[in-house]
Order: structure tokens, then sequence, then C-alpha cells
């Protein structure tokens, strides 16, 4: 049975993720749709790729991942599908697959030509749904387009590095439902330009000195519980994906707060690391 996830940013409130799935059981009735998500920030490139690159890899090679992010056609913005890790992906060329593309070389990328065919004002529900279900039928991606060879990146998807090789300039990507902040700069990248250095991390008015390894190692169990007044401390991690982390130990927006809220980082923030002299 095949496998369609469902990456938007069309939220609950509205008809439209309902429409697509409704679309795609109309067209295959033998498929299994998965949803990833449907909360990310409208418009949110970058958010929409750690979403799908952090996904992706935990369902079947196979599947057939639909993202609906800024997906209007027009001549800065057209419609590719793309083979890469054995999964196929099907969006618009606008940076969301940059971020996977840097870590895997995709097998096969076309620029979907069948518009001409297709009336329609909603690209994710006539022209994406009809593309997911020609490969889920095992067709061939040469026949919904042509093939090219590049795609369009996200701008700032590397971080910098100046000149003396001793500060490393990220950028907030992404912020989770913990309102944990998630930077640009992933481990291997750090660990290459730290050589075993000392630094400290720099976010607003934060500064950082050491990395943990999991949340809870912020804690000293050796104190009794009711003394330890943990929750609402920061840190930093390199979380589950790879990518340094700014969080609150056992954060909560609503309570006691988050990364977000109380050092008031947003997307697109500057995180500075630098690095001492050895």
């Amino acid at each position: 049975m095949p496998i369609i996830t469902l990456t938007t940013d069309f939220g609950e409130k509205d008809h439209f993720a309902g429409a697509v799935k409704g679309s795609i059981y109309s067209e295959l009735s033998d498929v299994r749709i998965v949803d990833i998500s449907h909360s990310i920030s409208p418009f949110n490139i970058s958010e929409a790729a750690y979403i799908i690159l952090n996904a992706y890899s935990s369902f079947p090679k196979g599947t057939i991942h639909i993202i609906g992010i800024d997906s209007e056609l027009n001549l800065e913005n057209k419609h590719i599908a793309i083979k890469l890790d054995e999964h196929y992906f099907i969006c618009a060329n606008n940076g969301i697959m940059s971020m996977i593309c840097q870590e895997i070389a995709p097998e096969k990328i076309v620029e979907i030509n069948i518009h001409d065919k297709i009336e329609s004002s909603f690209p994710v529900l006539d022209v994406f749904v009809k593309v997911a279900c020609h490969i889920a039928r095992g067709g061939t991606l040469e026949v919904i387009g042509k093939v090219i060879n590049t795609i369009k990146p996200i701008k700032n998807l590397i971080p910098f590095v100046n000149d003396e090789q001793n500060q490393i300039i990220g950028s907030v990507i992404y912020i989770d439902n913990y309102g944990n902040v998630i930077t640009n700069i992933k481990q291997k990248f750090f660990e290459s330009i730290q050589k075993t250095r000392s630094y400290e991390i720099s976010a607003r008015n934060y500064k950082f000195r050491k990395i943990y390894t999991k949340y809870s190692e912020i804690v000293n169990f050796e104190i009794p519980e009711e003394k330890r007044n943990d929750q609402g401390r920061g840190l930093v991690v390199f979380n589950a994906s790879g990518y340094l982390e700014i969080a609150v130990y056992k954060s909560n927006c609503a309570t006691v707060g988050s990364a977000s809220t109380l050092m008031g980082l947003r997307a697109m923030d500057t995180v500075t690391v630098t690095f001492n002299k050895v």
C-alpha cells in the first residue's frame, strides 16, 4: 500500500488539508495518508525544511511526500518533484528541499510541466495530488516533468565563519512546540571549527559556556527535588537532529516560559559562537 505524507501550513481550522486527503482517496482508494504537520508557520520555508528533513527518513522507502508551503505557481516559484534517498518529494522550488539536498544528493529532479492539462488555483490539491498518485501507481518522473539539475537554495542555510576561524555566526531556523530555539549550526560543523577550544555561545544578552548531552544533565540529582529549582533554567544542547539548540529545562510557554519567550529569541535571530585561543 503506497504511503503519501502531507506537510503544510494549512492549519486545522480550514478545509484545505481535508480536501487534499479527499482528492487523494478519489484518485487512489488503496493508499495510506500520514499527516506530518499542518502547523508550519505560514510561508515559513526554513521551518518546513527542518520538519521534513527530520521526519521523512522514518518512513519506508518509496514514500511520497507532498509539501504544501508557498506553492502558488509563478515565474519564480516553479513546481518540482524529486527522488532522493529512495523517497519522492513534491513541492515548490522555493528552497524547501535545499536542507535535505545539502546532506544527500538527489537521484533525479524534474520541473513539473502538466499545468496546461490542469486548471487550478490550489496546486497542492490539483497538481501535487495528481503527481503523487502518478508516482504511487508506479509512474516515472519524466512523464510529469522535465529533468533539471539544480534547485533554489535557502538563504543563510550555512552559518558564517570569520577569516580567523574563531567565530561562527548562525541563525535561528526553528522554534519547536516547547519554545526551544534551534539554530542552523550542526554538531559536525561546530566541532570542525572548534578543534577542542573552549567557547562562549551568545544569543541576545544570554551567554552559555557549556553544551550538555541531554536536557536532564543540568539537574544535580544529589540535591533533594524540592530544593533544585531546575525548571526554567537555560541550557544548550545538540538536539536529536544534531543541531545546536537553546532550551529551557522542562519549558512550558504558558507557565515557566521557554527559551523563545524568556530570552526573546525569534526565527532568523543571530546566535554567535566565539572560540577562545588554545
